[in-house]
C-alpha cells in the first residue's frame, strides 16, 4: 500500500460536484505533479486531502500510511505527517517566524510516536521527528533551525519577522518551505505554489523542494497548471487532471508535451473520459 492512497474519490461543495472519481497513490521520496487547466479540480483535490470543512467526500477514501483518514481533523492530518503549502499564505502579526516554527513542531509532537518513528532519542537531520511528546529544547530548535536556513539559502533574519506580515509572494513560499524543513512532513501537498512568483523566488522554492527531497525523502505532491516550476524541480510522476478525473499519467515527458500541445489536444484525446 503506498503512503498516501486516493481511491475513487468523490467531492462537493456547494451542491457541485467537483472530483469525480479520482485515484492517486503517493510514496514517500517520490516526487508527483498533478497539473490541469483552470477549474479542473486541482485546488479542490488539495482542500479535501488536508481536510477542509467546505469539501464534502461523497464517495472514495483517503488512506495514510495504513489508516483511512477520509474524515479526519486537518490538524491530526498535519501530525501524522501531511504538509499544505497554500497557495494565498495567511499572515499572522505578531508572531514571528521562529516561535511559529516552534510551536508548530511541538504540536506535532503532542502526536506521540507515529509507525515508523525512530526509536527513542534518535531524530532525523534537521528535522523536529522523534518518537515521545516531549518539546523541542530550545538548544535543539535553534540548531536544526541554523541546518534549514542553511540548506535553503534563507536569510537568518528572515526568522525574526512576523509570519507573512509584510512578506512579498516569494518570502511566502520561502516561509512555507522552510517550515516543511522544520517539520519533516512524509508528504507534502503544494498547491500552485509557483502562482504570481517571480523567476528567481521561483527557482528558490523549487530548489528547496529538491534539497528537501534530497536529504529528507520528503514525498510531494505539485499541483499547477504551469510547467515552469518543473523546470527546475522533476517530477517521477505527471498526472493530467480534467473536469474532476485524472484523465493521462506518465513521466516528466507529459510535461514536454503539454508545452508544445498545451490542454486543448489532451481534451481532444480523452473527451470521452472527461464527459462520463
Amino acid at each position: 500500500m503506498a503512503d498516501l492512497e486516493i481511491r475513487g474519490l468523490h467531492v462537493r461543495t456547494e451542491e457541485r460536484e467537483i472530483l469525480r472519481g479520482v485515484d492517486l497513490k503517493i510514496n514517500r521520496g517520490e516526487i508527483h505533479a498533478l497539473m490541469g487547466p483552470n477549474g479542473s479540480g486541482k485546488s479542490t483535490l488539495a482542500n479535501t486531502l488536508l481536510g477542509h470543512p467546505a469539501y464534502e467526500v461523497t464517495e472514495g477514501t483517503i488512506t495514510f500510511k495504513g489508516e483511512d483518514i477520509t474524515e479526519a481533523e486537518p490538524h491530526e492530518r498535519a501530525k501524522a505527517g501531511l504538509f499544505l503549502a497554500f497557495q494565498y499564505p495567511v499572515a499572522i502579526p505578531g508572531v514571528s517566524v521562529a516561535n511559529f516554527l516552534r510551536m508548530a513542531i511541538n504540536a506535532k509532537r503532542e502526536g506521540g510516536p507515529r509507525d515508523g518513528a525512530h526509536p527513542e532519542g534518535r531524530t532525523l537531520k534537521g528535522t523536529g521527528r522523534q518518537a515521545g511528546g516531549e518539546p523541542i529544547q530550545l538548544k535543539e530548535f535553534r540548531s536544526r533551525l541554523e541546518h534549514a536556513v542553511e540548506l535553503l539559502d534563507v536569510d537568518r533574519a528572515f526568522t525574526s519577522r512576523h509570519l507573512n506580515d509584510g512578506f512579498s509572494g516569494g518570502e511566502k513560499k520561502r516561509a512555507e518551505i522552510l517550515q516543511m524543513a522544520m517539520l519533516a512532513p512524509d508528504v507534502a501537498i503544494l498547491d500552485e505554489t509557483d502562482s504570481g512568483l517571480d523567476i528567481d523566488a521561483l527557482r528558490t522554492v523549487a530548489e528547496g523542494v529538491q534539497k528537501l527531497h534530497d536529504e529528507q525523502g520528503l514525498g510531494a505532491l505539485i499541483i499547477t497548471h504551469y510547467q515552469r516550476i518543473l523546470h527546475y524541480v522533476k517530477p517521477q510522476f505527471v498526472h493530467i487532471l480534467m473536469d474532476g478525473r485524472i484523465v493521462l499519467e506518465g513521466g516528466v515527458e507529459l510535461v514536454e508535451r503539454l508545452e508544445r500541445e498545451g490542454y486543448d489536444q489532451i481534451r481532444q484525446e480523452y473527451g470521452d473520459e472527461v464527459a462520463a
